[in-house]
């Protein structure tokens, strides 16, 4: 504003006392409505802060529903799976109370929300999420498909290191090894089949033990009857899930914060009546006095305690819906006072009733509002179970991406929130192992052990891959990581010493989940691996193809061939195994290799690459379409239509270069037709023509003058044009898609282990996996399968 003042004295001439008058006049004017400006930009500054304030707390509400469902919903369970043979000591209420305190404020509170949440790539959590962060800081892949065209996409984001810094060391430790990046890819997988077990445990045990509210009102009711209700609930829950949760999901956040309002209340009217003196539990002093007492028991007794910070491997896996800061307000501000509230008036009614410990949280309940407690109980069980139903989904969709998972069936059910998404066979194998285990056990304890096993590990994974984290991509002190390092293997370890007492009374169940669903993803692995590494090693060299001539010694009838391969540079050997065979090929040939990159998503318009393969008589080209994690591959319709836009798009910027770029190792990042016009029509003919992405460099072509311009780009664009017209003709007389059959088998001299995972366990889920045809939806009267039998 003085900057304003400051010009419009220096504007004008004082030379006469009316003129004088009138520039102070104006002054006057000016500075008046630089004021008003000020105040104006102050005001809209202020509305965009309240705008965004009011946004951040509507997102914290919301968050409720989705991230802290499963976290909420603990207080139904734990003081029963912590004393399950009774209450000896009155004191010991005090000291699991503040177990059950600090616990929250370490675990859930210090490392996940306010660290471990600040990992994300680009918003996505879970176990994988940290695995891809990983892959594009360091070269950890098994698979090495990438090439340095994939690091200019603008979401992948990647830092670098001093050459001797301890980053660069640890990456070149990792990196030295085939069999350390095997080992890293093992213990991601370990703490993936971890939470697709709480997927199952979860729903069991939160939605039994809101149906045994059924017990403590109506005595004479039975427990099998109770399992039947949380069967029956089961069934509907698993039965609703291809309808997605952007239908009901506006319901999920005020039950939730319906339930945290209630569960304080009732705690804050239980220490009121019942003992105010459990709010010593804050000290410290009776942890230790806990443990003082001795006995096993009271060790053991943590698998218990633990179970009131399950929920946090969900909250990270859900953190895609919510920004960071929303998260952290959520919890800070409603949910951890709220659980310290629930379980403190817990603790107060059982000090004054400790024969109701198995019932504790509806025996605590008064009367007057019971049925409504146990409605809303029932509800945010329900809502919690949804939470890790969709993080398990969410996890066998990057499994997917990294090659790590069968090609199942993936559905997203809605059209504003890409991580919506519904696997219908996980869905019903979920189900069915939710409902044996709800009906094998029976009750809550067995399944509490078995929920905690599952739970312990998976913070054990994290917090080895945040150790890598803070090293490769945060790049903090040795110090700090060997801090929060010891610090989360103290508490964790503990717990975990501690339910290894409790594997034989339950804890053996996510253990054979796991190694079932960890046997799958290993053996799959494994064979795309060595799928992998065959179509490398069998490349056809681009002077055989030359060698053949522009017809491939074949005959070249109308039409395009759509060749699929997993290569990204060279020519697959399917194409020789299918011109050896057969007769005739397409006038044009394009190889597509649809990769999926450890990046969330691939924008739109840096999908694909197109290159081009030998001489323009040749008429062949690659095409890679790139894929995240996160994103959906398109209908077989849309697919082919990008592809062809792209080609396209390719050929008119090579005709408007000197000299083209026939068998070269440069790709063209084919954008929109948009992107053509800005760098073909901008009027401005002395800009760069066109950018070509190499697996080496980025090439900017060289700014030719007006005249040469004009020369090239006429006798050039007629080829450009006539190839167009080519590829047109050949388009419209029809589009094949060839793809390779390729079977795996283990050789006669192989191993008996080798020969089993090869032959009868990969071969059997190859078997009833979905094709490549269906999962890109390709017509089948357009489909061609080429077969071919490797050995390893």
């Amino acid at each position: 504003m003085a900057g304003r003042v400051e010009a419009a004295t220096m504007g004008g001439e004082i030379d006469e006392e009316g003129d004088e008058r009138g520039s102070m006049w104006e002054l006057d004017q000016k500075l008046d409505q630089s004021m008003d400006e000020e105040a104006g930009r102050l005001r809209n500054m202020y509305r965009e802060k309240k705008f965004s304030a009011l946004l951040l707390l509507q997102l914290s509400f919301q968050s409720l529903g989705v991230v802290y469902g499963d976290l909420g919903t603990s207080p139904l369970y734990v003081f029963y799976n912590t004393f399950p043979h009774g209450i000896k000591d009155p004191e010991d209420i005090i000291g699991a109370l503040s177990l059950i305190i600090y616990s929250l404020t370490l675990i859930p509170l210090l490392k996940y929300v306010f660290v471990v949440c600040k990992a994300n790539d680009n918003g996505q959590g879970g176990t994988l999420a940290l695995y891809s962060l990983l892959c594009r800081h360091a070269k950890v892949k098994t698979i090495q498909n990438q090439h340095r065209t994939d690091e200019e996409l603008t979401t992948y984001s990647r830092t670098t290191f001093h050459e001797h810094s301890f980053a660069a060391k640890t990456k070149r430790w990792l990196e030295k090894r085939t069999s350390r990046k095997t080992a890293l890819l093992i213990i991601v997988l370990v703490g993936t089949c971890m939470v697709i077990g709480d997927g199952i445990l979860t729903p069991a045990i939160s939605v039994l033990s809101a149906a045994g509210g059924l017990r403590v009102n109506l005595p004479h009711i039975s427990n099998g009857i109770v399992v039947f209700v949380a069967v029956v609930i089961l069934v509907s829950l698993f039965s609703v899930q291809h309808y997605g949760t952007d239908r009901v999901g506006w319901l999920f956040a005020p039950i939730v914060f319906l339930w945290f309002l209630s569960i304080a209340s009732i705690g804050m009217y239980n220490i009121w009546k019942h003992d105010t003196s459990v709010l010593k539990a804050f000290s410290p002093v009776y942890i230790y006095r806990y443990f003082k007492r001795g006995g096993r028991d009271r060790w053991t007794s943590l698998g218990g305690i633990m179970l009131s910070i399950t929920g946090i491997e969900a909250l990270f896996a859900d953190l895609s819906h919510f920004p960071v800061s929303a998260v952290q307000i959520a919890f800070t501000v409603i949910v951890f006072p709220c659980l310290l509230l629930a379980y403190s008036g817990q603790a107060a009614y059982i000090r004054r009733y400790p024969d109701h410990v198995a019932d504790a949280f509806y025996r605590s309940i008064p009367g007057s509002v019971y049925w409504p407690m146990f409605i809303i109980a029932t509800a945010a069980a329900i809502v919690a179970s949804q939470a890790t139903i969709s993080a398990t989904f969410s996890l066998v969709k990057q499994a997917l991406a990294h090659g790590c998972f069968p090609r199942v069936k993936v559905v997203h059910t809605s059209r504003k929130f890409l991580g919506q998404i519904y696997v219908p066979d996980i869905n019903w194998i979920l189900m069915i192992l939710c409902i044996a285990v709800t009906a094998g056990f029976k009750n809550q304890s067995q399944i509490g052990n078995a929920y905690g096993t599952a739970v312990v590990i998976v913070m054990l994974v994290t917090t080895l891959l945040m150790t890598l984290i803070m090293i490769l991509v945060w790049r903090c002190h040795w110090v700090l990581v060997l801090i929060f390092t010891i610090l989360s293997l103290v508490v964790e370890c503990t717990y975990f010493s501690a339910m290894l007492f409790k594997i034989d009374q339950g804890g053996w169940v996510p253990l054979v989940i796991a190694a079932a669903f960890l046997l799958i993803m290993s053996v799959w692995h494994y064979g795309t691996l060595k799928r992998y590494e065959f179509e490398m090693h069998s490349r056809v060299s681009m002077a055989w193809i030359l060698g053949l001539g522009p017809s491939l010694g074949l005959v070249r009838v109308p039409g395009v061939g759509l060749v699929y391969t997993e290569l990204a540079s060279g020519v697959p050997h399917i194409f020789s195994h299918f011109i050896t065979n057969l007769p005739a090929i397409h006038s044009v040939v394009v190889f597509v290799c649809v990769k999926n990159l450890p990046v969330y998503t691939v924008p739109e318009e840096e999908r694909f690459l197109v290159k081009r393969i030998g001489p323009k008589n040749f008429h062949m080209f690659r095409c890679v379409a790139r894929y995240g994690y996160r994103d959906l591959h398109k209908k077989d319709d849309d697919f082919e239509k990008r592809l062809f836009e792209s080609l396209f798009l390719y050929v008119r910027l090579e005709s408007m270069m000197e000299g083209g770029c026939s068998d070269s190792d440069e790709y063209s990042n084919c954008g929109s037709q948009q992107q053509l016009k800005d760098k073909l029509g901008n009027g401005n003919e002395n800009e760069n023509l066109a950018t070509f992405d190499t697996f080496d460099s980025i090439e900017s072509i060289t700014p030719v003058k007006r005249v040469s311009h004009t020369v090239t780009a006429s006798s050039q664009m007629s080829g450009g044009v006539d190839e167009l017209e080519f590829i047109n003709r050949c388009r419209d007389a029809g589009v094949v898609h060839i793809m390779g059959n390729t079977v795996i088998r283990a050789r006669r001299e192989a191993r008996f282990y080798k020969k089993i995972a090869i032959d009868y366990v990969y071969a059997f889920l190859r078997k009833i996996c979905r094709e490549h045809s269906a999962i890109y939806n390709v017509p089948q009267e357009s489909l061609l399968n080429v077969g071919q039998i490797f050995y390893v």
